[in-house]
């Protein structure tokens, strides 16, 4: 498994594929503390309507974790390989939104 990761992400050793995968994890348990303390701030709850929540987390929390991504990146020493996964992860949803050209 860490041999493709490796290939997949296009790293030089097993210790670069353990760094990522503690960069994600610092990522979620963080945006966990900080969804939860947002929430609380904000005065959402679990009795709060789905579609309200679904949307903070949305348009508040989902570009907050990119964020926090490229921080813990830049701390454990990553951050150009996560900035070019955010350019990446941008590109594709992007490319969601782009109108098709009709074939002539």
């Amino acid at each position: 498994m860490i041999e493709k990761l490796k290939q997949r992400w296009n790293v030089k050793n097993g210790w670069d594929v353990l760094i990522i995968l503690l960069v994600f994890a610092c990522t979620g348990f963080s945006v966990l503390y900080v969804k939860k303390g947002l929430f609380a701030l904000i005065g959402l709850t679990e009795a709060s309507p789905a579609w309200l929540r679904w949307g903070v987390n949305i348009l508040i929390i989902l570009p907050l974790y990119q964020v926090i991504l490229l921080i813990w990146g830049w701390i454990w020493g990553k951050f150009s390989f996560f900035w070019e996964f955010e350019k990446r992860m941008f590109s594709r949803i992007g490319s969601l939104f782009k109108k098709k050209r009709a074939e002539i």
